[in-house]
């Protein structure tokens, strides 16, 4: 008679009404596969002596059920289990890991009665597959003991987010270095963009296992170096599948198909999928989509993944209805297809065909909410694109960095600082940390919004900084005017092992032009080539030209552009008619006009600023052509518009704005404000005017521009000592310029303008650039 625990075993294995299918039963003696990492088992001889043979079948019929994806089964049967040890929890960790329910694992670990080694690297897998870096690396400090396993996995998820700092940290601390931790190093340095340490750790050690020297070759891919990559290819000791795809790929990625199939033909191992697809994808990618289709047809087998990669030949090519035939046609999809067919949608700026897709799709992800993120974000759809990013989580979505970056270049588009200081904080919430990558959206968006202190805040959080980071940096300051202060954060950079490249030039160059600092930018730009190596291009130039000009130096500034060894570009006779108004040299101003008009006959900018220079001459009637001829080429001028955040709501005023709510309450301030003004010394600038009217109405014209309305509702609603922050999506006129600042004292308010050009920090009774704009 078998003891009443074996029984009820025996019962519930062999019942008709046990949820466990045939199958299952006879793996209780077949010993089905166990869900639990074999680099966690113990050793087998203990393991024999330690743990009962029953508990063991219960435990490999929860991993297999686990396996299946079928969680309710399994936790059935973990409840109705005679006796649980650790391994039976630690086998429904691991199920629930694997099946993505994090919230479950942490859950049952914090009810764990004993816990082992295994239990923690489970749970630090846990936390590091739902990107809570800060709680895995706690949970790390905490545990007991540590394996190899427990670094390596450390390790790798720093490496994964290019946190090269902690990833370093933890190999040195290692007490034991596999093949493994060597890896793990080796992609953090590659993953953060440093491959000449990553070449200078590879040197150093012999004996690389074939994962080691993938990932080299695939860094060197990275980089567009194919032919050093084809070189380390060449002296591999052994090749897998995943090295003859790689340089396949390679070669395809940068456009030399002749090689990439030469490879293809001579490849002496089989080829799978990826190596099929590598080749397609190169053919679409280089437009030969003939030869793509052609390489599809061979294929012996085509899985899901061929499907959507010459789906995503023909979309990437936009021959969007060629691609949808396939689509319809595809006889299994997967995320990835719709994904792909919405993202082609989404950058063609085909708007309605990416909502329809994304509304038909039987699923989303990630992926998807951030393709029409993107999309929306393209077409300046920039309310779409907030109220999707709270959809998102609404519907339970996790964002990701795509779309995280696109919300908060929304936020910075539309100058919104509270909402995108909130993503801010929700970015730590989720532990993305502070890489290049997260670091650099910030950067960006802070000095849009025009909040520099918070910009340098997070430079100086930044535990890993690229030559991005310190462009941003560069670029920002010298849009806001702090030339100086760019000037110091270019010379803190040579001090890094980051060299300058011409992206760093032409932000320096900027700052000295809108800061004044001519001497410093001269000296930089005709020294650029020799001390950093650079060959200026036609933006540095385009920078000396405005420098020069804003310093009225304009004969200067014209010899320099006909001795540019390449035909100048509208932005750069752009710099030199802006510099003619401001200086009132009409003959150059007019001979850069004609030259902007004969490469961009529709620049309503260049056509607005010859106008501007015409009124300040009083020449009415060659205003008047200007306008007619800018009529007949069919170019319109855009309306001026400007805008403030109150609480978290956009307030849009156009110029003499009558719609706004508030309106009695602003004009009645700026009349009261015109007498102060007045007053004070300021005198309109009328002759800016682009109308052949009477005094007293230019006046008027004049005190009711777009951006003088938003300062005064901004005066009027945001606290006293807090920065009024203002956008125009124009250039702010030189009247507007003078007043704010007049207003800015006044007052005694900070006023932060950013207008189509630059920003402006009225304070004092002075801008932050000098006049020069």
């Amino acid at each position: 008679m078998p003891k009443p625990m074996q029984m009820r075993l025996w019962l519930f294995v062999h019942s008709n009404s046990s949820p466990i299918p045939r199958i299952l039963k006879r793996s209780f003696s077949n010993h089905v596969e166990s869900t639990v990492n074999n680099n966690h088992a113990p050793d087998k001889k203990k393991k024999k002596n330690k743990e009962d043979p029953r508990v063991v079948k219960w435990n490999k019929a929860i991993a297999y059920h686990m396996r299946l994806g079928h969680l309710a089964r399994a936790q059935q049967l973990f409840d109705q289990m005679p006796r649980t040890t650790v391994s039976s929890y630690n086998t429904m960790l691991s199920g629930y890991v694997s099946n993505s329910h994090f919230a479950l694992a942490i859950s049952l670990f914090s009810r764990m009665p004993s816990r082992d080694i295994i239990s923690y690297n489970t749970m630090l897998h846990c936390h590091v597959r739902s990107g809570h870096l800060p709680t895995a690396r706690h949970l790390f400090d905490e545990m007991p003991v540590k394996d190899e396993v427990s670094y390596n996995t450390m390790i790798s998820a720093y490496a994964r987010h290019g946190l090269l700092h902690q990833a370093k940290e933890l190999f040195h601390q290692a007490p034991v270095r596999n093949n493994i931790s060597w890896n793990g190093l080796l992609a953090a340095y590659i993953h953060s963009g440093r491959f000449e340490l990553a070449k200078q750790l590879f040197e150093s050690k012999p004996n690389w296992d074939v994962i080691s020297w993938n990932s080299m070759i695939r860094g060197y891919v990275q980089q567009k170096q194919i032919y050093e990559a084809q070189k380390l290819f060449d002296n591999m000791p052994d090749r897998d599948n995943v090295s003859w795809n790689t340089i396949i790929s390679g070669f395809a990625q940068s456009g030399d198909m002749t090689e990439a199939r030469r490879l293809f033909d001579i490849m002496p191992v089989e080829k799978d999928v990826f190596t099929w697809t590598a080749v397609v994808s190169g053919y679409a990618k280089n437009g030969n989509v003939e030869e793509a289709r052609g390489m599809f047809e061979k294929m012996p087998h085509k899985n899901v993944v061929s499907w959507n990669a010459i789906i995503a030949a023909y979309m990437q090519n936009r021959r969007f209805n060629e691609a949808r035939k396939l689509f319809d046609q595809m006889p299994c999809r997967d995320q990835v297809t719709w994904n792909t067919m919405l993202s082609a949608y989404g950058n063609a700026g085909m708007i309605e065909e990416a909502r329809e897709m994304f509304y038909e799709m039987p699923s989303r992800d990630t992926v998807s909410w951030s393709a029409m993120l993107a999309a929306y974000s393209q077409v300046g759809l920039s309310e779409e694109v907030l109220y999707m990013f709270r959809e998102m989580f609404r519907r339970g979505t996790k964002a990701n960095y795509s779309s995280y970056a696109c919300a908060l270049s929304t936020c910075a588009d539309m100058a919104t600082l509270n909402y995108g200081t909130q993503l801010h904080t929700q970015l730590f919430k989720v532990s993305y940390g502070m890489g290049c990558f997260v670091g650099n959206v910030l950067l960006t968006f802070y000095f849009k919004c025009g909040s520099m202190d918070d910009a340098q805040k997070v430079f100086d959080e930044m535990l890993e900084k690229d030559t991005a980071s310190w462009n941003t940096m560069i670029s920002g300051y010298a849009r806001h005017g702090f030339g100086l202060k760019a000037w110091e954060v270019f010379d803190l950079m040579k001090q890094t092992q980051i060299k300058p490249d011409d992206i760093t030039l032409v932000g320096v160059l900027s700052a000295s032009s809108h800061a004044g600092l001519v001497d410093k930018g001269i000296s930089l730009f005709y020294t650029m080539e020799q001390v950093y190596d650079i060959t200026p291009k036609p933006a540095h130039y385009t920078c000396m030209i405005d420098l020069l000009g804003r310093a009225g130096r304009l004969k200067e500034a014209q010899s320099l552009v006909k001795e540019m060894p390449f035909e100048p570009e509208p932005t750069t006779w752009g710099a030199l008619l802006g510099a003619s108004r401001v200086h009132r040299e009409p003959e150059i101003g007019i001979w850069a006009a004609k030259k902007i008009f004969e490469l961009e006959p529709n620049n309503t900018g260049m056509y607005v600023l010859l106008s501007n220079l015409y009124a300040s001459y009083g020449k009415w009637s060659d205003v008047l052509k200007t306008r007619v001829l800018m009529g007949g080429r069919g170019a319109r001028k855009v309306p001026g518009f400007s805008w403030i955040e109150i609480k978290n709501k956009v307030h849009v005023f156009s110029v003499g704005d009558s719609a706004h709510p508030d309106k009695q309450r602003i004009y009645h301030f700026l009349e009261e404000l015109d007498l102060k003004m007045k007053k004070a010394g300021y005198v309109s600038a009328t002759e800016m005017v682009l109308h052949d009217v009477e005094e007293e109405e230019k006046v008027h014209m004049l005190r009711y521009h777009s951006e003088r309305l938003a300062v005064a509702f901004g005066i009027l609603n945001v606290p006293s000592g807090r920065p009024i922050r203002i956008i125009k999506n124009l250039r702010v006129c030189e009247d507007c310029h003078n007043a704010i600042k007049y207003i800015a004292k006044i007052e005694n308010r900070l006023i932060i303008l950013r207008d189509s050009n630059r920003f402006h920090h009225f304070s004092g009774g002075s801008c932050s650039c000098g006049d020069y704009w």
